[in-house]
């Protein structure tokens, strides 16, 4: 049942998404497991780009694909991919997760809680990650303050590869919209980038 390998997004597939997201509503377990298999990177990036953490992001990612998997009967692949579909399973999830988090860090604030890293041969690695997740943060900052549209749009096209046609189907609006709310955003960001930095 297996077509020939196609290139999206970046992504080699080796059946069309359409096909597993019909074995996906069926239940069958290894088409869970080949979507894992196919998706699990770009899921995971997706998320750390919402959380701005990489060890959120992992638990995240899990957490994606368990709601996936209980959410299977709605599989749907846009335009022969499942990613539009995947990515607002993952929006969902990532959204509840930051929630989450923010109250966590509430709290340890409040018992002035201190974390110690005790690894100095891991301090490289611990610092080039406090450093991507405090970039990450201040671009979260300023894309939050996009609307919600504009901001669904400029990180599933710009941060997750979505075609303009495969976003305009998702969200079920034109593709000009896109195309226009895009460029808005893009242009937005840029201001806020530039204020935070005087």
């Amino acid at each position: 049942m297996k077509g020939s390998e196609v290139q999206s997004s970046g992504l080699v597939m080796t059946e069309d998404d359409t096909v597993l997201a019909e074995r996906l509503r069926r239940g069958d377990h290894e088409a869970m497991a080949e979507l894992f298999g196919r998706y699990a990177d770009p899921v995971y990036n997706f998320c750390f780009r919402r959380v701005a953490s990489w060890n959120l992001a992992e638990d995240v990612m899990s957490q994606v694909f368990l709601e996936v998997w209980r959410a299977r009967e709605r599989a749907v692949a846009y335009g022969g991919s499942l990613m539009p579909w995947l990515y607002t399973v993952a929006e969902n999830v990532c959204r509840n997760a930051a929630r989450g988090a923010r109250r966590q860090r509430a709290l340890a604030g409040r018992l002035q809680l201190v974390r110690l890293v005790d690894a100095e041969d891991h301090a490289d690695g611990v610092a080039r990650r406090l450093d991507e997740e405090s970039r990450m943060s201040e671009l979260l900052v300023a894309v939050d303050r996009l609307s919600r549209r504009d901001r669904q749009i400029l990180m599933l096209v710009a941060w997750d590869g979505l075609t303009y046609l495969q976003v305009a189907q998702a969200l079920d609006i034109p593709v000009g919209t896109v195309r226009s709310r895009l460029s808005r955003a893009r242009k937005r960001v840029a201001a806020l980038m530039d204020e935070g930095e005087k």
